[in-house]
């Protein structure tokens, strides 16, 4: 295990509080610097054996710190990582011309970068452990496939196996959200509300204080926009860092992403630990869903990170579970079992399947298969 001592030099607290606790978590020696100064002193006295920083920082310039570091011969030698907001490839060369080793853009994908550039730096043989809660992203290649109500039940599925974790629901479904409808939820706190707030406002407790418990369904939720004029004030730049915030504060962030398949959406796919993929029968829901497939495939997502599920709940007819999987060339793990109207009555009334009809047999499906996404996500988490 890594016994290596780690300095974090930033200016957010609420980026250093989470740096020190996520290197901590992976048994580095780490400490906190809130300024430049502070950073050379503890530089200069501890001799760390790498420096993290954020080049924003207030009472120095970065390029002072850097020159100051790379000339004292008590820090001359210690490799520096320089962990930026700005992906300006000018940013980044003039950085490392200054004297740091390596560049990561601050984002929902340092998640998964900067724990590997560290190891690479400490010339260590980097293990992908990836620290925080779980991260499940429902998406589908068209409307109508039943995604966000798969969703909400999966996510008080989850919470039933695993009654003492801590669940939230983000619906990222634009222009309006589609989970607040199936839980009954109509307050104003939203993920445009949250995402107007700066990283520093959104720190430590917020989440589990503000965001509405839905007690039915068992899990915390952060509803999406309300209407598409709303949705138009979203902020999508803070999108990756509240999923890396939520992952912090709970056991398992359940994603509803519906068909919003974009360049916008791409990075947050790529930070998932499982894609749950839904379609139906239809053919041309099946089609689109190989082009979708095929697709994220060139992206460099891995087969296994993909839980393919044929969604029978809202007809029988269509293609069979063997032809749809042949057409998108991808194992389909379940096939929900069709409800009849159950499934709309239960929605329309805001309640899961599990407390609405315990006794059907989706019920025991949805448990099931919540089970083994838990058992697959927490597999891949350790390989």
């Amino acid at each position: 295990m890594p016994d290596k001592t780690i300095l974090i030099v930033d200016a957010d607290t609420a980026s250093l509080n989470y740096l020190v606790r996520m290197l901590h978590d992976q048994q580095y020696v780490s400490q906190g610097a809130g300024s430049g100064k502070e950073g050379l002193i503890y530089a200069w006295r501890d001799r760390p054996d790498l420096i993290v920083f954020d080049p924003v920082i207030q009472d120095i310039s970065p390029e002072e710190f850097l020159q100051k570091i790379k000339s004292d011969p008590r820090s001359t030698n210690i490799p520096i990582l320089a962990l930026s907001s700005d992906p300006n490839p000018e940013k980044k060369e003039g950085y490392l011309q200054a004297g740091c080793n390596e560049y990561v853009i601050k984002s929902g994908e340092a998640v998964a970068a900067l724990p590997k550039a560290i190891a690479n730096l400490l010339g260590e043989k980097h293990v992908a452990v990836k620290e925080g809660g779980f991260l499940l992203i429902f998406l589908s290649a068209k409307g109508g496939t039943g995604t966000s109500s798969l969703c909400a039940n999966f996510a008080t599925a989850i919470r039933s196996n695993r009654p003492e974790s801590d669940v939230v629901v983000v619906d990222l479904v634009l222009p309006i959200g589609s989970i607040a409808p199936i839980v009954g939820y109509e307050g104003d706190i939203d993920l445009v509300s949250v995402a107007s707030l700066t990283s520093a406002e959104t720190a430590g407790e917020y989440f589990r204080e503000n965001l509405p418990q839905i007690e039915l369904w068992q899990f915390q939720l952060m509803a999406g926009a309300t209407d598409p004029e709303r949705a138009n004030e979203l902020q999508v730049a803070r999108i990756p860092d509240i999923l890396t915030e939520l992952q912090a504060a709970y056991d398992y962030v359940v994603v509803d992403m519906g068909r919003a398949l974009s360049r916008i959406s791409l990075p947050i796919l790529q930070m998932a630990d499982l894609l749950v993929l839904t379609l139906s029968t239809d053919k041309n829901t099946i089609t689109l869903t190989r082009k979708v497939w095929g697709y994220l495939q060139t992206q460099g997502i891995d087969t296994e990170k993909m839980y393919a599920i044929l969604n029978r709940s809202v007809g029988l007819e269509g293609l069979t579970k063997s032809e749809a999987e042949e057409i998108i060339d991808l194992q389909i793990k379940t096939a929900m079992p069709y409800m009849g109207s159950n499934f709309a009555l239960a929605n329309n009334l805001n309640q899961p399947i599990l407390t609405k009809f315990p006794g059907d047999t989706a019920a025991i499906v949805f448990k099931d298969t919540a089970k083994d996404m838990i058992t697959l996500a927490n597999k891949l988490r350790n390989k």
